[in-house]
């Protein structure tokens, strides 16, 4: 099961109902976070949700809005008193752009590990997450991510008694490891079926419209994307500034066949934004907007 919850959904400046951009999700013990703008603590607190298990944070870019609330995240997850490392990934400059926001925040009983993007797409296994991330088109390097949980095949006891493997080496056979009994070689692939369907979710802010967008999120069981404008006379801004309409959104999540999309990064001139909706869900009807605190739970698909 994965834990998905929208921490804050504004774009460009907090309002009192809306905290800047971030996103935190929880599996098997652990918290992953991508962007932090300001009032993502305020909004972990609302949650109810810890900081102490964040043991990954994902960056898609280093406008104000997107990473303004790290110094705090940062006191606060030492005030924790947590000292397992913090994994870090983000666009070219991650490093520089952390360690200037930490003149406030020097002092942390815990190191940073960075993993700096260069390339259009880059993929990472980190505490049971398949990340990948791929390069969007803003005004600044920027990227978005494909959040994967993967789930293997079943274990096969037929075909396990069938070659007369010890039951002793069944569990650890299930768990991925290659092993020796009196003399016989035995490994995952002799009793496991094939892979199962995981869990994905899509996450993507702050870009025009791409392919690849479409692409990576793919049969997504949840596309998360901006929706900076809704309204029609937006359109030339959204293209000038390189960012999506609400029904640019509904296009990609249409192509991709995702399960559903939950729009995020809203304008703060945007008001009554549902009033917009129909239209949207008539392109892509599992639209839905997304608000702070906003949450879900993705189980594995039974099979």
């Amino acid at each position: 099961m994965l834990d998905v919850c929208l921490l804050g959904t504004g774009g460009m400046m907090p309002l009192p109902r809306r905290w800047l951009t971030s996103l935190m999700t929880r599996y098997n013990g652990t918290s992953l976070m991508i962007d932090c703008g300001e009032g993502t603590q305020i909004a972990v607190k609302e949650k109810g949700w810890s900081f102490k298990p964040i043991d990954l944070m994902c960056f898609t870019h280093y406008h104000a809005d997107h990473i303004s609330g790290l110094p705090g995240i940062l006191l606060t997850m030492g005030n924790a008193e947590r000292t397992e490392p913090l994994i870090m990934i983000g666009p070219k400059g991650l490093e520089r752009v952390v360690n200037a926001l930490r003149v406030i925040a020097p002092e942390l009983p815990f190191p940073i590990e960075y993993r700096e993007l260069t390339q259009p797409e880059e993929h990472f296994s980190i505490k049971g997450y398949e990340i990948t991330a791929f390069k969007v088109n803003h005004n600044v390097p920027c990227y978005g991510y494909t959040l994967e949980i993967a789930r293997a095949g079943r274990f096969l006891v037929e075909k396990a008694e069938a070659l007369n493997i010890p039951k002793q080496c069944w569990n650890r056979l299930q768990k991925g490891m290659e092993l020796e009994e009196n003399g016989n070689r035995y490994t995952p692939d002799m009793v496991m079926g094939p892979p199962r369907k995981g869990i994905k979710v899509t996450y993507c802010t702050d870009t025009r419209p791409t392919q690849s967008i479409a692409a990576h999120a793919a049969g997504a069981d949840l596309f998360i994307c901006e929706g900076m404008y809704a309204e029609k006379e937006k359109e030339e801004k959204a293209k000038q500034y390189k960012h999506m309409t609400f029904y640019e959104a509904a296009k990609l999540a249409r192509e991709a066949q995702a399960k559903q999309l939950w729009l995020t990064h809203f304008s703060p001139s945007l008001v009554r934004a549902e009033d917009y909706m129909p239209k949207v869900q008539k392109i892509f009807p599992q639209a839905v907007l997304g608000k702070d605190g906003k949450s879900i739970e993705l189980e594995f698909e039974e099979t």
